[in-house]
């Protein structure tokens, strides 16, 4: 099939206008399986390769060719920034068509929204959340403006395959087209897809058609790519450690004042006339990275080159970073969190720095991917920082885990093209409240039997029981969340209406309370635990004063000064796969050399694996420490090492009068034991070996709150969730039965 010859003429007009030689692989691929079957179709292919085009050219030839009579496609975006950018990049491509595009979160214009629900038509972009919003608020429109929806697309459906907020969204997708009777076809676009096989099931699901990943002709991916290590505290405190193979390493620049910290001055002086995005893996590390870089700019007398992008900034502040950003004239850099992550276009950035390791392949892949558009190759430079231990540490804190670490995301990929698949077997107590609670309020009274049909043949709920439902829904009653009207049936009750009254009820993703920070007439963003009165705030790259808080509504008022101080906006979750942590291990097995390695972060890892061969770290997981103290290395995954830690706490401790463990998850535990290591190992073995419930492995009394809506639920479900859903035994038991047993065996 020609593709091109059957997209519609304002397609190829603007092919020709765009000066495109040829269509790209993927183009042709997503093409072919859009014009000619009536499957689903995840297009999975790299940054900047064209994924939007090849899913809307031919979408937008048949919603022209036989215009639809609603909404013809529904747009779902994880950003408002990427909805932003989208828009105006179809708003242009649509020029002189029929097809409307309409934008709905919650900064559109809301003569918009009205105009598209008088007459809906073209295709709508919105998040998740305003979709809930929009079937809560606007039910008996659902059906008006989407009966003959032809397509839902879903960008950067990797996003959504690990997460409640993913499962929210097909959940809505679902009960969307169960209302509206339609029947449309799901396209995914993602870079960063892992074991695309589930992830086509996960898009199909609840449907009757398959999902066709088409596959494009490979274009070669082309980085550049380095990677540099630094000790915070070198200057100050660091002395060579011979017996350890440890060096203090020193490679500070030139442009940076004196006395500055060598990791900032080495990003100062390598951004310089540069347009670059510097990304961490925290907002308060990206407030105080901005702070840092701007004193700098300040000490050299130079005008200030840094912008600041995170999801607590206010959206005047983030769209004008956005804006520099896409002026090619202006050589700014910024620093961002994971909101620049996604494929919002952001013009011809030079260089992505990445300042340690992200947790994740796909979060890798997608920073470096916010580079090398227009032709360019992607460039990376990561730059990894350790605290220098002191005179008393021990042997773990002496390995630079953020820098083997960093190796280890970039060797799957190298080696595998591996990254995170889509998280399954969860279960998902928190979003069935959620979704309980939406479907009541948008429907009204519901007999009991019939909300258990809405809810239960959702497929994202395929593995809560009725059982597990009924209790929930006998507690909801109890708490006043749900009542039950005179008929039998049930109603949002009085607790319930105060959740779901409030706009915070649209997301399920974990929230703070947050205070929105002002400084004269303008709203900076929003903060967690605003310091008192007088004292300093940090906030938009910036240190502010406190001059008044209003604690009722929520608002702090501030000034402008300087200085450097921490930011706070909560906790900052870390899940990595077991995967990256083998391939740590590997790295410090092997004597490969990495080409894109700089001179003190190759000379780090020979330290490393020197101290690491030195120590017996690498050939036995558990490690003597000196007198009663050991060390495990388990190498497992966040949830694996997370279940570890209870597993030995709850069935081994009392047996090895075991005591104080400590773990820096998810890379090693201490812990003192009253046990030789023989009884440590055949401990475990026999333990890991019975039968027992995973409810065990909690706490007496514990209610392990793990998701946003887990304190509405029973705490029975609560347990059972954390148990079954989060906690990881089934890796733990291999662990223990496999290599554990099998090491054991070896050393004697």
């Amino acid at each position: 099939m020609d593709v091109f010859s059957h997209y519609a003429p304002f397609i190829q007009n603007y092919i020709y206008d765009h000066n495109w030689q040829e269509l790209r692989g993927i183009q042709n691929a997503a093409g072919r399986a859009i014009f000619e079957t009536d499957s689903h179709v995840l297009i999975s292919a790299s940054t900047a390769s064209g994924k939007t085009e090849a899913a809307f050219f031919p979408i937008l030839t048949l919603l022209e060719e036989h215009p639809s009579s609603s909404v013809g496609c529904l747009y779902i975006a994880p950003l408002k920034a990427l909805i932003n950018d989208q828009y105006d990049r179809l708003t242009d491509l649509c020029a002189g068509t029929d097809i409307t595009i309409t934008k709905w979160h919650g900064d559109a214009s809301q003569s918009a929204k009205r105009k598209l629900l008088k007459h809906p038509n073209g295709i709508l972009q919105i998040t998740p959340e305003s979709l809930e919003a929009l079937m809560m608020r606007k039910h008996m429109e659902i059906p008006n403006l989407f009966h003959d929806l032809r397509f839902i697309v879903i960008d950067e459906v990797h996003s959504f395959l690990r997460s409640d907020r993913g499962g929210q969204t097909f959940c809505l997708i679902n009960r969307l087209a169960k209302l509206a009777g339609c029947d449309p076809r799901r396209i995914g676009l993602s870079a960063t897809i892992g074991r695309p096989e589930i992830a086509a099931h996960f898009l199909a699901a609840g449907t009757k058609r398959k999902t066709i990943v088409p596959k494009g002709k490979g274009e070669k991916v082309r980085w550049r790519l380095s990677m540099q290590h630094f000790f915070k505290n070198g200057d100050e405190a660091a002395k060579d450690e011979p017996e350890l193979g440890l060096k203090v390493l020193d490679e500070k620049t030139d442009e940076a004042p004196d006395g500055a910290d060598h990791a900032m001055s080495y990003i100062f002086e390598h951004t310089k006339g540069k347009k670059c995005l510097i990304f961490t893996n925290s907002r308060e590390e990206c407030e105080a990275v901005c702070q840092k870089l701007r004193h700098y700019c300040e000490l050299k007398h130079e005008p200030d080159r840094f912008m600041i992008h995170h999801g607590n900034l206010s959206t005047s502040y983030r769209e004008s970073a956005e804006e520099l950003m896409k002026d090619d004239s202006v050589a700014m850099t910024t620093c961002a969190t994971a909101t620049l992550e996604l494929g919002i276009d952001i013009g011809q950035l030079e260089r992505a720095f990445q300042i340690d390791a992200p947790f994740t392949v796909s979060s890798f892949l997608q920073r470096m991917g916010r580079t090398g558009r227009r032709g360019s190759p992607c460039e990376m430079w990561f730059v990894m920082q350790e605290d220098y231990p002191d005179s008393r540490a021990m042997l773990p804190e002496y390995v630079p885990w953020s820098l083997i670490q960093g190796i280890a995301l970039v060797q799957v990929y190298l080696e595998e093209r591996w990254v995170e698949p889509p998280r399954t077997g969860r279960l998902p107590y928190s979003l069935l409240y959620h979704q309980t609670m939406s479907t009541l309020a948008s429907t009204g009274e519901q007999s009991p039997a019939m909300l258990a049909s809405r809810i239960l043949t959702l497929p994202y709920f395929h593995n809560i029981s009725q059982d597990d439902f009924r209790v929930l829904l006998k507690h909801l009653i109890k708490e006043h969340h749900i009542e039950v009207t005179a008929r039998g049936g049930l109603i949002i009750g009085i607790e319930g209406e105060k959740i779901i009254n409030s706009y915070k009820f649209y997301a399920v993703f974990q929230e703070n309370i947050e205070y929105h920070v002002h400084a004269d007439t303008k709203e900076l963003g929003t903060i967690v635990k605003p310091p008192p009165v007088g004292e300093r705030v940090a906030i938009a790259g910036r240190v502010w004063t406190v001059d008044e808080i209003d604690h009722e509504h929520h608002h702090v008022y501030v000034h402008v000064v300087k200085g450097e101080i921490p930011a706070y906006f909560g906790d900052v979750p870390g899940d990595i796969d077991t995967k990256i942590l083998k391939r740590m291990k590997q790295v410090l097995e092997e004597d490969l050399t990495y080409p894109y390695l700089m001179n003190n972060a190759n000379k780090r890892l020979e330290q490393a694996r020197f101290t690491c061969r030195n120590s017996e770290m690498l050939g036995k997981s558990l490690i003597h420490l000196g007198g009663k103290m050991y060390c495990l290395f388990p190498w497992l995954g966040t949830y694996a090492f997370l279940c570890l830690e209870r597993f030995l706490k709850k069935r081994c401790a009392k047996r090895l009068h075991l005591r104080k463990l400590n773990p820096q998850r998810p890379y090693y535990m201490t812990f003192y034991m009253d046990a030789t290591e023989d009884e440590f190992y055949e401990v475990l073995y026999e333990e890991a070996n019975q039968d027992f419930d995973l409810l065990e492995l909690l706490y007496d009394k514990e209610i392990p709150n793990f998701d946003k809506y887990d304190e509405y639920l029973p705490p029975e479900l609560v347990r059972k969730g954390f148990a079954y859903g989060v906690l990881d035994w089934n890796q733990v038991k291999n662990y223990v039965m496999g290599p554990l047993y099998n090491e054991h065996h070896v050393i004697n």
